[in-house]
């Protein structure tokens, strides 16, 4: 498995990123992805360590030693302990790093149990699963087609679509754009998939493909958003964005223009059936929801704590009012732990006998967790009020000694200084209010899919498990104890007449 120091140098690879008209040369040194990289490489040097080895890591049947999360699941115990090692990288971010090396295990994990789904690249399949266990490459993936002007019909926009457009001897040529690629400038390959039209118009089906590409494959162009690690870095330091100036996950629009992938690295070609069901037949909904419920976990609780360090240093902790605000986050962080828990230990059979995160679970937390982060969110606004718009403009204020005497006074809380109490508040803020903070609840939101479909697909499952027929069955059974005559079960007694 790569160690932080090995990942730091193969990001150092000829990659081209964009930010701010800038073409950038080494994102492991620039201030807009520096620490983003560093978090990450801490991750992987965790791999390594003697005190977190066993809990992050396992044994395959290969005989590597990888991220649990990376293993075919066989079994209760390796679903949870896949979880708890999903829950220990994530510590080291406080749950604000989503797009970690270990969420593309969510599809990468099933391929050696899952490699016959993929018709005619079974080999393809089961060596990229070797691959990504052994090594641990940082994957990123993209599936989405870019907004475009959707009121025309598909073949009208069928140049934005990734699609093949040559086919060689030893692989293909594909051109188009993908989003969102987050962290996509941090990472070694792209997953590349598309789903959704049987043809982009007169039968051509280029589009259906699934490949995976290195992220400095000539023709590859990431085109990233605005970066808020820079902003921190030049606006202020990491007293004022804590959050910010290393947890930056930084989104990306990725441009394959006419770029080459072997035919090693293609899992779906020409292919409308494999294509566009992989995300149900390969469960990658089920791992990809049991992953980002376990780092939300993590989130949540470091939320939940940080909720509770506000109300006490404004002295509010004790109000009856705010008490209840906090049990509430309590509340719905033990649901979060809850739904994990259940997705590991209620699991569904998969493929091959895999066992995969129970999806009764999984729907239900896809659902959840939107309105669980925007619900967190305004507890903050409504309790932390007012106190996080007065705040000092950054940590020079402080420093400066003509007004250093005012903040110490009247910026102090109950039993802290006032470089405590605005220390703990500008970490609320980054986390809710600033910029990172603003992008974090459109992630939280969107996370799981569009709003609409994540509560269509829960009543899909439940029609599709049996569970739909099963509540229905439940009210024929109570209306079926009693008709326009009175009841047809003995159990309950008529009415009694009195003449």
């Amino acid at each position: 498995m790569l160690t932080g120091k090995e990942y730091l140098e193969s990001l150092n690879d000829g990659r081209v990123v964009f930010l701010n008209g800038e073409k950038i040369d080494d994102v492991t040194q620039h201030p807009a992805y520096r620490n983003s990289a560093q978090s990450y490489a801490r991750m992987y040097d965790a791999l390594h360590d003697p005190e977190k080895q066993d809990v992050l890591t396992t044994i395959n049947e290969y005989g590597d030693r990888t991220h649990k999360f990376f293993k075919t699941p066989r079994s209760v115990e390796d679903l949870l302990g896949a979880r708890d090692a999903i829950v220990e990288w994530s510590k080291l971010n406080f749950g604000f790093m989503g797009r970690t090396p270990d969420y593309k295990a969510s599809f990468l994990g099933h391929l050696e149990g899952y490699s016959d789904y993929y018709v005619g690249f079974e080999d393809n399949a089961k060596a990229w699963y070797r691959k990504a266990a052994r090594d641990l490459p940082f994957v990123n993936h993209t599936v989405i087609n870019p907004q475009m002007d959707r009121s025309k019909s598909l073949h009208e926009n069928k140049d934005v679509f990734v699609r093949a457009v040559k086919e060689l001897d030893n692989g293909i040529i594909v051109s188009g754009a993908k989003m969102v690629g987050t962290a996509a400038a941090l990472t070694n390959y792209n997953f590349v998939a598309n789903y959704g039209p049987k043809e982009l118009g007169n039968g051509d089906i280029s589009h259906a493909l699934i490949f995976l590409v290195p992220m400095n494959a000539p023709g590859l162009k990431m085109i990233s958003r605005q970066s808020y690690e820079l902003q921190a870095y030049t606006n202020g330091s990491p007293f004022d964005y804590p959050l910010s100036s290393r947890f930056d996950e930084n989104d990306a629009v990725i441009v394959l223009d006419n770029v080459f992938i072997p035919w090693e690295d293609v899992l779906a070609y020409n292919n409308v059936e494999v294509s566009n069901n992989f995300v149900a037949e390969t469960h990658f909904v089920n791992r990809f929801s049991f992953h980002g419920c376990a780092r939300l976990g993590v989130k949540l609780d470091f939320m939940t704590g940080l909720l509770m360090k506000a109300t006490e240093a404004s002295g509010t902790n004790g109000f009856r009012g705010v008490q209840a605000n906090i049990g509430e986050v309590v509340a719905l962080r033990n649901m979060i732990w809850s739904l994990s828990t259940a997705m590991a230990t209620n699991p569904d059979v998969g493929r091959n006998g895999v066992l995969v995160p129970g999806g009764v679970a999984a729907t239900a937390y896809r659902v959840l967790a939107p309105e669980v982060w925007v619900k967190v969110k305004k507890i903050f606004e409504q309790v932390v009020a007012g106190g996080l718009i007065q705040l000092p403009s950054s940590a020079s204020d402080f420093l400066n000694p003509e007004i250093r005497p005012y903040l110490d006074q009247y910026y102090k809380g109950t039993g802290v200084t006032a470089v405590e109490r605005v220390k703990l508040l500008k970490m609320v803020w980054d986390s809710i209010g600033t910029e990172f903070g603003g992008r974090h609840e459109l992630y939280e939101v969107n996370y799981a899919g569009n709003h609409e479909n994540i509560r269509l697909e829960a009543m899909y499952h439940s029609i599709g498990s049996g569970n739909a027929a099963s509540h229905k069955a439940l009210v024929d059974e109570a209306m079926s104890d009693y008709d326009l005559n009175g009841w047809t079960n003995a159990t309950w007694k008529e009415k009694i007449t009195t003449t």
